[in-house]
């Protein structure tokens, strides 16, 4: 059915829902000659007979009732595709696939996500979690539309915005190893250390902090969880260095004592989309509900 043309199957299922060529012509707003040469047509691209006339009356072959039965689910189909790509016309619907990683999804995201949700209720977001280097290639690939990163960040044909500024902090439990008011890179290695696991750019962040110190550590463990650290630095088994922004529950200011870094510690945060993307409104939106998280 390669090459089909539409408009003439239209022309066919009226003559044979009609019976005449005539009145399928008024029905069209087309004169009878220019049906009757669609139809043709149809029947030189199909290789068969579709009507048999009979005087002025036009009657569907064994051929044309099959077609028949197609061409109401090619209408039903091409309809119902029409209706959906109305709405991106009008710029009201659309989805959006962004990524970004596991603290920001959980911390970050379901404010921004509840404003964007407030203004398009219709629009289908999909979220993907993973490291920088993962979640930048796959924006690159047109497999995500946008990406909320941790900086550096960066890559042919990309736009990065840098975003806002995401403080860390030491963390210890209320009743586990005791933190002094000024927290170095020095006292920290003395610390049995709960770390994220290496690879991403949280933890070269904090591994960078460290050299720049002047001191090595070796952590004791190491996770890829921000809640999963947060719960063994709980129960007592070490400390760690993570966003302040994981810190926000009332429970956590109640269990867990939290110290700034000295020198202070940030990793900043960007936005990236490709240059060449198409910002259609539900992208559109979602980039600005992203720039809205800094205000």
């Amino acid at each position: 059915m390669r090459g089909l043309n539409l408009d003439h199957v239209r022309a066919f299922t009226e003559v044979a829902r009609l019976g005449t060529f005539s009145a399928a012509a008024e029905l069209l707003n087309l004169t009878q000659p220019a049906i009757s040469q669609q139809i043709a047509q149809l029947e030189k691209r199909l290789g068969v007979s579709l009507l048999e006339r009979l005087g002025r009356r036009a009657t569907p072959t064994a051929a044309g009732l099959e077609l028949l039965d197609h061409a109401a689910r090619i209408d039903g189909a091409v309809a119902a595709a029409l209706e959906r790509l109305s709405h991106h016309r009008r710029g009201e619907i659309g989805r959006v696939r962004l990524g970004t990683g596991a603290t920001a999804a959980i911390y970050r995201l379901p404010p921004m996500l509840r404003r964007l949700r407030q203004r398009l209720p219709s629009l289908e977001i999909t979220i993907a979690t993973g490291n920088t280097s993962d979640v930048v290639k796959a924006v690159q690939d047109n497999a995500l539309d946008a990406a909320l990163v941790t900086l550096p960040a960066g890559g042919r044909n990309l736009d990065v915005t840098p975003l806002l500024d995401d403080e860390f902090v030491a963390v210890t439990a209320r009743d586990g190893l005791k933190l002094p008011a000024r927290v170095t890179p020095e006292v920290m290695a003395r610390l049995p250390m709960i770390m994220f696991e290496p690879g991403g750019q949280t933890r070269l962040v904090t591994d960078q902090w460290f050299f720049q110190g002047g001191v090595e550590l070796k952590p004791n463990m190491a996770l890829g969880s921000v809640e999963a650290i947060k719960r063994l630095v709980d129960v007592g088994l070490g400390c760690a260095i993570l966003p302040a922004v994981a810190l926000q529950e009332p429970g956590d200011r109640g269990r867990l004592v939290v110290r700034r870094l000295s020198p202070r510690l940030y990793r900043k945060l960007a936005i990236v989309v490709r240059r060449d993307k198409v910002l259609q409104r539900g992208l559109r939106e979602t980039v600005r509900a992203l720039h809205e998280l800094a205000d």
